[in-house]
């Protein structure tokens, strides 16, 4: 491997990069550091199989997004022409969509079969649990959901789950005893619909797979050659068919970084990657350290976070950037003057360095913590967007023409026909609708059916002139698909449905809005069919699956570019931002209270710290409040644990009193984290010689006697103390109940209002 001549056109990776690049026979994984040229390698390596004679037709290349995957491929052309084309190159979604509609009758499937998003799917169970009479607000949507994804995640179909005592036990104990029927319903319904959830795109692959012996060794036998990147987000599914498709060749290569496994809510699992070796014991092992994005003193910040994991692979980041400025932690008394502090932060480096508004990026661990941020960057008028929130193809006005469009192609879709059946209004109400649910369910139909079949159901009465109307005018736009494309399909329905002209009449600055949102979706669709660079189908079918498997990282919500990018930490992996603020930096938000159970659940807290802090390129600002809002009471806050486990030596307290240089805590070792607060560097018995920042600042001493009181007979006048603030004289006591409430002058931070069942005083 050392001594092939490179090729010109590796010239611009490092020595690195470049065996990674031409190691193309046999297992290989790439462990990627955060900003170490991942996706150039992996184009590169891509190109170089493609010069070494490979044909495109033969290599699978799995991506996080399908962004990445048309970036990439465009890059590729530029290096060997247009037959990158002919890559398999998209998500693990989008991919798996396009072999299940090849083979869709393997399955009992229909090729147009429709993809059902979250909304749909939770419609769906919520139809299903008020059909079967359960309590909705304990059978909840998002929860059966979230229960029915996870079973598939780890290849549990609905046959499967009512036959585990495990499962069945744990629902009956959680009160939901019918979880199981649920399930099988649910799967029942989508089979029927002719759609499928996003996870049994990957379910439906590998039964697919694992069922039909020709069908799995046509595909080994077509990928000679796989890439997966972000390997170490895979769930069990996704890896068992990456096994399957690999077992002929072994010509797999896997692409990751440990330090980032941050989605195991969504069933990925690390283990994939730390024991990637097990499976492939003739494993080539590349390593890319060398990070290009940020300076060194954040590199180096990062590395001493994510170094207190023990679960990980051995790496040593590094760069030769410059140091460029310290990490500055900010703390505020309150979540309201934390996001004025870090409004004001962004004006004014915006105004001295003269940069765009989109240079700056607010990162949480949960989207409610965006509200006080919000609040502040208005009032400064300063503009922002809020990633991930409602993207353009969630809109309602865009859904209900998608909708109409999924119906012209998949006449079962029912929950495309229920929500546009009365939409524009007429005259078929819920009960109409009801009805109708009632009679496919009796007599094994599908709603559409019932409608090809109206004749048999005088039951449905005064609807049945209504409802005749609506068949004979889908069964119109079903029959375009003969001889029209996409666009003249789309625009015609949106004419004849009289969707257009009721959003056209509305004159109300909401209404022209949605009039423009609908255009502007035809004008996409328009583009679609008169895009010569895309390869695939111009078909409606296709276009429908395009939109549904549109991932977070690859929607814009259409606000324009040069504005504050705010987000949670989790759809900030993959992007970089010249300067990064993490805030809510506090105890029981970031790490969350949820991830304090286990040694394995706080490890991927610290990862996704770690995702946050390596986002940063020049300047990175964390910040928390030392009280919050929680349910509408004041809460007292303490800072994280995770602040205290940067080197001090990369930090500057932007707004704090000196601090004593020692705590008189011992690290806890036993938990595999620092709680010293100020004393754990990392090397035993070194402490830090400098002002250091610890848990409770500002305060004065705590008394060596501190013991907690009973504060049920606290009254104004009492001296107390906090382990916090300190010592101080209560003013005033409000009694709401449990929620007792307590003014409190302190002498070093002034008035504070606390609730008293969370203040732990002493009563001096």
């Amino acid at each position: 491997m050392n001594n092939q001549e490179i090729p010109p056109y590796l010239d611009r990776l490092n020595p690195e990069q470049q065996q990674a690049a031409m190691c193309i026979d046999g297992p290989v994984m790439i462990i990627a550091g955060a900003g170490s040229g991942k996706t150039r390698v992996l184009t590169f390596r891509i190109a170089h199989l493609l010069k070494q004679n490979v044909d495109a037709f033969n290599i699978l290349a799995l991506t996080f997004t399908n962004k990445a995957a048309k970036e990439m491929r465009l890059r590729i052309e530029t290096v060997v022409g247009a037959d990158a084309k002919n890559l398999w190159m998209g998500t693990f979604h989008s991919v798996f969509a396009k072999i299940l509609r090849i083979e869709a009758e393997r399955i009992g499937y229909p090729r147009d079969f429709t993809i059902y998003d979250t909304d749909d799917a939770k419609n769906l169970i919520k139809s299903i649990v008020k059909e079967m009479a359960h309590d909705d607000k304990l059978y909840k949507a998002g929860i059966i959901y979230n229960r029915i994804s996870s079973a598939k995640n780890n290849l549990i179909t609905s046959q499967d789950y009512g036959k585990s005592p495990e499962l069945v036990e744990g629902d009956a104990s959680s009160g939901r005893p019918e979880m199981a029927a649920i399930y099988k319903k649910y799967a029942e319904r989508c089979f029927k619909a002719g759609a499928m959830d996003f996870d049994d795109l990957l379910v439906n692959t590998f039964l697919l797979l694992k069922n039909h012996a020709d069908v799995l060794n046509k595909y080994q036998h077509k990928f000679k050659y796989i890439m997966v990147d972000e390997y170490q987000d895979t769930n069990l599914c996704q890896y068992m068919i990456i096994k399957r498709l690999a077992a002929v060749f072994r010509n797999i290569c896997v692409v990751g970084d440990d330090s980032q496994s941050i989605y195991s809510f969504r069933g990925a699992n690390i283990q994939n990657i730390l024991n990637f070796s097990k499976d492939y014991p003739e494993l080539n092992v590349f390593k890319l350290e060398h990070n290009y994005r940020s300076t060194s003193n954040i590199v180096d910040a990062s590395s001493s976070i994510i170094s207190k994991n023990k679960e990980k692979l051995d790496k040593k980041i590094f760069t030769n950037n410059e140091p460029g400025e310290k990490i500055k932690v900010f703390r505020a008394m309150t979540d309201n003057e934390e996001g004025r502090q870090v409004a004001q932060s962004i004006f004014e480096d915006k105004m001295q360095k003269q940069l765009p508004h989109s240079a700056f990026a607010i990162l949480y661990r949960t989207n409610a913590q965006s509200r006080s941020f919000e609040e502040a960057l208005r009032k400064m008028n300063i503009p922002y967007r809020i990633y991930g929130g409602l993207s353009f193809y969630q809109r309602k006005e865009i859904k209900d023409l998608i909708s109409y469009l999924r119906l012209v192609v998949n006449q079962n879709d029912e929950e495309a026909l229920k929500r546009i059946i009365n939409y524009p209004a007429r005259k078929i109400g819920n009960t109409t609708i009801d009805k109708l649910t009632v009679l496919a369910n009796a007599n094994d139909l599908t709603i559409w059916q019932v409608l090809e079949r109206l004749h048999e159901f005088p039951s449905l009465g005064s609807s049945m002139s209504s409802l005749r109307d609506f068949h004979t005018m889908m069964r119109s736009f079903i029959s375009m698909q003969e001889h029209k494309n996409a666009y003249e399909i789309a625009e015609y329905v949106a004419k004849q449905s009289t969707l257009l002209r009721s959003l056209h009449e509305d004159k109300t600055v909401e209404g022209v809005s949605k009039y423009e949102n609908v255009i502007e979706l035809l004008n996409a669709i328009k583009e679609f069919t008169e895009d010569d660079t895309n390869e695939q189908e111009k078909t409606l079918s296709i276009f429908l699956q395009d939109i549904a498997l549109l991932t977070d990282a690859d929607k814009d919500d259409g606000n324009g570019n040069d504005r504050v990018t705010m987000m949670t930490i989790h759809s900030s992996k993959g992007l970089e931002f010249k300067h990064v603020y993490v805030v809510g930096m506090e105890e029981n938000l970031f790490p969350s209270q949820m991830a304090l159970n286990s040694r394995q659940d706080l490890e991927e807290e610290r990862r996704l710290f770690y995702v946050a802090t390596t986002r940063a390129e020049e300047k990175l600002t964390l910040s928390f409040a030392t009280s919050r809002f929680k349910y509408g009471n004041l809460i007292p806050c303490e800072p994280s644990r995770f602040i205290d486990e940067i080197d001090n030596r990369f930090l500057e307290m932007a707004n704090f009193m000196s601090q004593p240089s020692q705590v008189n805590k011992k690290p806890d070792t036993d938990s595999g984290y620092g709680r010293g607060f100020g004393l754990n560097t990392g090397k035993p018995g070194i402490g830090r010689s400098q002002p250091v920042f610890t848990r409770n600042i500002p305060s004065s001493p705590v008394s060596a006697d501190f013991k907690e009181s009973d504060t049920s007979a606290l009254q104004a006048g009492m001296n107390v103390e906090h382990q916090r603030f300190g010592q101080g004289e209560v003013i005033n006591v409000e009694d709401n109940g449990e929620n007792r409430k307590a003014l409190i002058r302190f002498n070093e931070v002034g008035e504070k209002t606390l609730v008293l069942k969370f203040a732990k005083l002493r009563i001096l």
